[in-house]
């Protein structure tokens, strides 16, 4: 039960009151809204014309406070509205001084501008740079792969990169430090055939440096893999007394993976088995481990058999 009993009359006129109240409220609202004020919005420094023979170092901030003459909405929404987040600055007066004034460049600045939303101050207003000396120097890339391969698939040959070099460039004392230069990472899931890709180089975190070519191209031959067994002669090493040493069997079983493509091709040419006679002479062995010294690129060893082999020395 209502506390407060109202005519039909009264609460027509109640219904009105507040309509009224709401109405006041969303106008004055309107009004502040609508009002010329000065507010400040961070902006991100983004250099262009950047010294070409000088080296340089930001020594502030990379963002600048504008001070932005504008009515309370756009004050209210300036925080959303990214494209307007960035501010241009032109450094070509560094050839001649150490500081760029970013007051200096307001007429330009302003000229990428909303005309509704000029800037008309800096805070700081003064930027400075710390100058070296410039060096250009050639690294070798440095390929960032996570490659999962499909099943009995692997990568059977050298990967091409081109170019393998980039040109990079900046204070000399950064660069002295660089021995390489690292691509983004190439991720692939499940592959099965042969890899050709455009990959982007790392990108540059220094203003004042500088990466030629941003891009390489990345070749990877891929090929199926499969099983092949082949008798590999035992080679006796470290003898240096030349004893006349038989070893039983002389000729051990390699099983090996290697891609379709070279299968044809594979033979005991190719592969080193040895058996090391210092085993016996300065520990004491009685069989001798085999040890594949030698093998072609992209194979991979499944198992030996024997993996020991015994040996008569012959006095």
């Amino acid at each position: 039960m209502p506390i407060i009993k109202l005519s039909p009359a009264e609460r027509r006129r109640l219904t009105a009151f507040t309509t009224c109240i709401i109405l006041a409220v969303v106008a004055w609202v309107f009004a502040v809204l609508s009002t010329p004020h000065n507010f400040t919005v961070p902006k991100v420094i983004v250099f262009k014309n950047a010294p070409q023979r000088r080296a340089f170092h930001s020594l502030q901030s990379d963002t600048v406070n504008a001070t932005v003459q504008g009515n309370g909405w756009q004050m209210l929404f300036s925080r959303f509205n990214d494209d307007e987040s960035q501010l241009t600055v032109d450094l070509h007066t560094l050839d001649q001084r150490d500081y760029v004034v970013l007051g200096s460049q307001m007429r330009r600045i302003n000229a990428a501008q909303p005309q509704n939303r000029q800037i008309i101050g800096f805070d700081p207003d003064t930027l400075y740079f710390d100058f070296s000396s410039r060096r250009v120097k050639k690294v070798p890339v440095e390929l960032i792969t996570s490659i999962d391969y499909k099943k009995q698939f692997a990568q059977s040959g050298d990967i091409v990169l081109k170019p393998d070099y980039v040109t990079i460039s900046g204070p000399s004392e950064l660069i002295s430090r660089i021995t390489s230069w690292n691509t983004d990472t190439l991720q692939l899931d499940n592959v099965s055939e042969p890899v050709s890709k455009q990959l982007k180089m790392q990108s540059v975190k220094e203003v004042n440096m500088t990466v030629y070519p941003k891009t390489i191209q990345v070749k990877i031959p891929v090929d199926e893999f499969t099983e092949k067994t082949l008798d590999i002669p035992v080679k006796v090493i470290n003898n240096p007394h030349y004893y006349n040493v038989k070893v039983l069997p002389q000729k051990v079983k390699v099983t090996f993976m290697t891609s379709l493509t070279d299968y044809p091709d594979m033979d005991d040419a190719f592969f080193e088995a040895t058996a090391d006679l210092s085993l016996w002479e300065q520990k004491g062995y009685h069989a001798l481990p085999v040890k594949i010294k030698r093998t072609p690129p992209y194979c991979r060893i499944v198992k030996i058999e024997p993996a020991v082999v015994d040996f008569i020395i012959k006095k």
